[in-house]
């Protein structure tokens, strides 16, 4: 039996970038002096910002694994001087890891480009879920079975819902409503703009954050899904939507090519016309019963859990 321990932090919001990111160092060094203690077989240590310590782990003798969620500092929130110094952690990273995991393709290529080291590919996993049997949610929402458009993520510009909207405003969706799902985690500029933006059309409606069964009921009811980011790492919502069967359309940007979705169905990051395009399409051709079935399974066998599991531990085996 082998003891992992496993080291990653997150940060969001413009206002709090240098702070956050301050955070993240010390509480990343304070983990690794832990582990130290704790001798564990192996340090796994997630995002780039984490992996500054990489070579501090190895100096004390601990074996290292680092996984690329993606590379952050091509996220908008950022200002210059913190882009310099994640493209330093992530550097550090690639050089003193003794194994390194990328969640996708084009990631693991970057990697290979940029310092000449082979990425394991393992993504995130998806669970297959239950349509709801429940609408106690949407029908609090006013909404319509099959008759929304869903998206959802962070009130950040990079995740283009600011687009999203305009394409909406602009289109002629009689009985179709627009429904986006989350917020900021902290109140910006851009936030408040995005919600000014949408309460000037009765037809969109921004839930705030929910889980559970609201969550679950909006997956399972909506017809039409749609991802219009700038950025992405893996493209988690967009799997989890295609895992419920729901017919999906998505900006052009690699992490979201690297799911295996129709040609047809990408517009290019930022088109408002082409977003636009996309909606009126396919709101008006639904998925059969069989490619909503084709779908799933696609889903199931690529972003499976135990598969996943299976793949980190082969990659745990080679350096213990």
């Amino acid at each position: 039996m082998r003891l992992v321990l496993e080291v990653g932090t997150g940060c969001g919001g413009l206002a709090l970038a240098f702070a956050q990111m301050s955070e993240t160092i010390v509480h990343t060094f304070k983990c690794v002096l832990k582990a130290r203690k704790l001798r564990p077989d192996i340090l796994h240590i997630h995002g780039i910002g984490p992996s500054l310590f990489a070579i501090i782990a190895r100096m004390t003798g601990m074996k290292v694994v680092v996984t690329h969620h993606g590379p952050d500092y091509m996220r908008k929130k950022w200002p210059l001087p913190a882009k310099i110094v994640l493209k330093f952690c992530e550097r550090m990273g690639m050089r003193y890891a003794n194994e390194v995991i990328a969640i996708a393709k084009n990631i693991a290529d970057d990697i290979k480009t940029k310092y000449g080291k082979d990425a394991n590919i393992i993504p995130n996993g998806v669970n297959i879920p239950q349509k709801a049997d429940t609408e106690e949610y949407i029908k609090k929402c006013r909404l319509n079975r099959h008759k929304y458009i869903r998206a959802v993520g962070r009130f950040v510009p990079e995740k283009g819902f600011d687009d999203l909207i305009d394409a909406f405003c602009e289109g002629d969706f009689k009985g179709w409503k627009l429904v986006i799902v989350g917020d900021a985690d902290h109140e910006d500029s851009y936030s408040r703009q995005l919600k000014s933006k949408a309460s000037g059309n009765s037809n969109i409606q921004l839930t705030g954050f929910i889980t559970g069964r609201p969550l679950h009921e909006l997956y399972s009811y909506a017809g039409l899904f749609v991802l219009p980011s700038y950025y992405e790492g893996l493209p988690i919502v967009l799997l989890e939507a295609m895992s419920y069967g729901l017919s999906c359309i998505a900006s052009d940007i690699p992490a979201n090519r690297n799911v295996p979705l129709d040609e047809k169905r990408f517009f290019r990051t930022g088109n408002i016309e082409e977003i636009l395009g996309k909606i009126r399409k396919y709101i008006h051709e639904p998925l059969t019963k069989d490619e909503k079935d084709s779908q799933i399974e696609m889903i199931k066998k690529q972003y499976n859990w135990r598969r996943i599991a299976t793949n980190t531990l082969n990659v745990y085996n080679r350096i213990t």
